[in-house]
């Protein structure tokens, strides 16, 4: 049958979707000749993950499209639609973190991360930074320097950072524009990757404290020049433009590709990510792919871009799709950078073989393993669920999930469930239901198995609700000792699966049966601390409805509100409810 359908394929650009046996589709790939590409599949030898890809190929699919740039952009749209297993996994909710500073009447600083990348021209974001405490160690160093308001809501007096000179006083006083402007346009400066002004600044106090013999706030001062020096002025990169670039570099060895990028930020190389793989297609498209599909995660698109020459002939096709500046440095500096990114991926690479390796049987291979003891064909998506409650208290549900052996955060669920009792068997049997029927009704994509964190009550509470919703999906139950450990795999007939202890198998099993406990109990907590929350401000007079839902909603919990001081409290409370709440909490500490 393929072979037949081979003879059919044209030789045009367009996109092809590989289907398994179940008709799952299992890999979305793009090609200038959809003739030529399809063919490589079946008419050659494969090794590592492209040959276990073809090993399950049943039929294939394709789509003719007008031009390369067209099939680029439908290969995209159709991995996010189908998020096939044999595709690049950028699944990780890691995004770097940004340092914006407000467009507001009296702008502030802040650290962000979950940026809004289609509203970003109207904002003023710099970054990435290498991770949370080096851009807000930058905040922080700002806020010092340069008195913005610190507050997120102006409040109606002058707060403690107006009485150290941190804050102008915003609330009450109306400062000028131009003072405003003077202040924002130096910091811009400054986060663009032009220290010369603040260094000047701070040199110039630092003597002034010399002089009236404050060595404290000269000391401290100094150490405000070293952290400059240190942490920016030395991570020069001279190419003396201060243009915004990400540079991207690979490295190919045993069935793997490793690609390293570097952001370039003001001159300054600011943090780099690594990413390692299996590698299924060409390695062109795989790195064409990789980058097309960078930005949807958050990472905000620099002026330019540096890409290795074996895929110049992409560069264009790039150029459009990303609507940046693409270029392939030949020589000089810009080249010694594709250079560099390229012999940190081959550094990272041999660094981490072996523990890719090594994680590698204890996930995927292990997944694997897993499926053909269950007799599961292309198992892949596993659904786990655990309960929590106390005496029938703030009762909830977690469920977690497990693509090809490991965790997809993303597709984590949490349940607050209806009936408040202590009701292990009713409780499974909500969230089974609701999570079952709730895909039915959206007509999607049902899991290969699902765990239950229990053993006959649950795995008999599980079976009556997929029954009643007419869904044949294997169930299983993790079993626990006496020593609350994994102890064995029940299925829905309540044998035990022969497993052995030291397997890589097992060791999945404990792995998803601990991360779905710690899941459930961390939300359980959660709502325990909120419910408390609720309790406390429910007995403190000057807190109605409305306040309540304020404090609820900014801080969330007890622990946070704990940490909350008076005059933040202040920006929701009156003054003299703002210290009853902080003195209460205080002797709860």
């Amino acid at each position: 049958m393929i072979k037949e359908k081979l003879s059919l394929v044209p030789e045009l650009p367009g996109c092809y979707l590989m289907h398994d046996k179940n008709d799952t589709i299992i890999y979305v790939g793009k090609a200038k000749k959809l003739k030529r590409r399809l063919s490589s599949y079946f008419n050659r030898e494969h090794a590592g993950k492209t040959a276990k890809l073809v090993s399950e190929i049943v039929d294939f699919e394709y789509i003719v499209t007008n031009s390369e740039m067209e099939a680029l952009v439908l290969e995209i749209n159709l991995i996010k639609k189908y998020d096939p297993k044999y595709n690049i996994l950028l699944r990780d909710d890691k995004s770097y973190p940004y340092i914006e500073l407000t467009k507001e009447k009296y702008p502030k600083l802040q650290v962000v991360r979950n940026v809004n990348l289609g509203k970003n021209k109207y904002k003023r974001i710099y970054g990435p930074y290498p991770n949370v405490h080096a851009a807000r160690t930058t905040v922080n160093l700002l806020n010092r320097i340069y008195p913005l308001r610190k507050c997120s809501n102006l409040g109606k007096d002058y707060c403690l950072y107006y009485h150290i000179h941190q804050c102008l006083g915003y609330c009450k006083k109306d400062i000028s524009d131009e003072e405003i402007n003077k202040i924002t346009s130096e910091i811009i400066d400054f986060l663009n990757g032009n220290y010369d002004n603040i260094t000047n600044k701070i040199k110039c106090e630092m003597e002034e404290a010399s002089e009236k013999l404050n060595f404290e706030k000269a000391k401290k001062l100094k150490e405000l020049l070293d952290y400059i020096d240190v942490t920016l002025t030395r991570q020069k990169v001279e190419l003396h433009d201060n243009i915004n670039r990400d540079i991207f570099g690979y490295y190919v060895n045993n069935g793997y590709i490793s690609i390293q990028v570097f952001f370039l930020r003001g001159g300054k190389l600011v943090a780099h990510k690594s990413d390692i793989y299996p590698i299924v297609d060409e390695i062109n498209e795989e790195l064409v792919e990789y980058i097309s599909r960078f930005y949807d995660k958050n990472n905000i698109k620099p002026k330019e871009i540096f890409i290795p020459e074996l895929i110049e002939d992409s560069s264009e096709l790039l150029k459009e799709i990303l609507e940046v500046n693409v270029f392939v440095p030949k020589k000089g500096e810009k080249k010694k950078l594709i250079d560099m990114a390229c012999d940190n991926a081959k550094i990272s690479l041999e660094n981490k073989f072996e523990l890719i390796q090594r994680d590698e049987q204890r996930t995927i291979i292990a997944n694997e393993e897993l499926g053909n003891l269950l007799n599961i064909d292309g198992l892949d998506r596993i659904e786990i669920f655990d309960n929590s409650n106390i005496f029938g208290s703030f009762n909830v549900s977690g469920m977690v999930v497990f693509r090809g052996g490991k965790p997809d955060k993303n597709e984590y669920r949490k349940f607050n469930i209806t009936n408040q009792k202590n009701d292990d068997f009713h409780t499974m049997q909500e969230v089974i239901y609701r999570r079952y029927f709730r895909l039915l009704k959206e007509k999607k994509k049902m899991p290969d198995m699902i765990i239950v964190d229990g053993g006959k009550s649950q795995i008999t509470a599980a079976k009556e609700i997929l029954t009643n919703l007419n869904l044949n999906i294997p169930l299983y139950g993790l079993v626990k000792n006496n020593k609350h450990r994994t102890s064995d795999l029940m299925d829905s007939n309540y044998n035990i699966v022969e497993i052995d202890r030291n397997s890589n198998v097992f060791h999945l099993l404990t792995r998803m049966q601990d991360e779905v406990h710690n899941y459930t109990i961390s939300y359980h907590r959660q709502i325990r601390s909120k419910g408390a929350l609720e309790s406390i401000l429910d007995n403190i007079n000057g807190i109605g409805i409305i306040r309540k839902k304020q404090l609820l909603k900014k801080y969330g919990s007890l622990k946070k509100l704990k940490e909350v001081s008076i005059q933040e409290l202040e920006e929701i409370l009156p003054k003299e409810v703002a210290y009853n709440l902080h003195e209460i909490l205080n002797e709860m500490k």
